[in-house]
């Protein structure tokens, strides 16, 4: 009997630390985020594992690009106040997914109008979970979060006067959205950026199906190749910012078409 416990107590050893690795490696070899990164005015702020953009929209109003992954948003909260400004301010929050540690400081900023892509909207107000192979094991339960405004792809939303087209990239969840402001495109969990500076997947680990995130980022690079966007710089949520244009995810689409 001894012996079988024995066995079976490795055995659950081993598969936890299978999983551990596994979590691990989604992480391994990703560009650092840059606390504090500056583009066209839009910081980054590090979060954890996870980066918020504070996007400057008239004098002392912003929007934040996802709402972090500290509840109490004490990483928001100081970037506002370096700006002399407090969680009033926000008045746009643009998720780029529905998983919670993108949402997590939302009820912060009680001001802000919530925004995101209609197929995430359920997920965000937690009235269904997730479907990747980690994130379907995630409890489900409502959030509180009301989405005041659902995005259709393809759509322009003013920030005030600031322009923001909204592009659906789906797979990684199924209402995964980039944004592009001002030279910027917000990627999201949609990919990372390698510590060699070019550009890969979301983890299969955490996403709905990596099929569907290659091609939906193929699909984005030929949208933003025919219209002659203009991207400075390129904005992911786990990893650093790449300012290289389009270039890298030109590289992806090409290596991945």
């Amino acid at each position: 009997m001894k012996r079988i416990l024995k066995i079976v107590a490795f055995v659950i050893v081993l598969l936890v630390l299978v999983a551990i690795g596994t979590v691990a490696s989604a992480f391994v070899g990703r560009q650092p985020i840059t606390d504090g990164f500056e583009i066209n005015g839009i910081r980054i702020v590090k979060d954890g594992i996870v980066s918020v953009a504070v996007v400057p929209i008239g004098t002392g109003e912003v929007a934040l690009i996802d709402a972090g992954n500290d509840k109490t948003g004490k990483p928001i909260l100081a970037e506002l106040a370096r700006r002399q400004l407090g969680p009033d301010a926000v008045k746009f929050i643009l998720l780029t997914h529905g998983h919670p540690d993108h949402t997590a400081a939302i009820k912060v900023f009680p001001n802000a109008r919530v925004m995101a892509l209609g197929p995430d909207v359920a997920l965000i107000e937690g009235l269904v979970g997730a479907h990747g192979p980690l994130t379907r094991f995630m409890p489900v339960s409502p959030t509180d979060v009301k989405v005041n405004h659902a995005f259709m792809d393809g759509e322009t939303f003013m920030l005030n006067q600031v322009p923001v087209r909204v592009f659906g990239v789906p797979g990684h969840t199924a209402g995964s959205a980039a944004y592009l402001i001002d030279g910027v495109l917000f990627i999201g969990d949609a990919a990372d950026t390698s510590s060699d500076g070019t550009m890969k997947q979301s983890p299969w680990i955490f996403s709905d199906s990596q099929a569907q995130d290659r091609a939906s980022l193929v699909r984005l690079d030929q949208r933003l190749l025919k219209d002659g966007s203009d991207v400075q710089a390129i904005v992911f949520a786990h990893s650093g910012a790449l300012v290289k244009g389009l270039a890298p995810l030109n590289a992806f689409a090409q290596k991945n078409q």
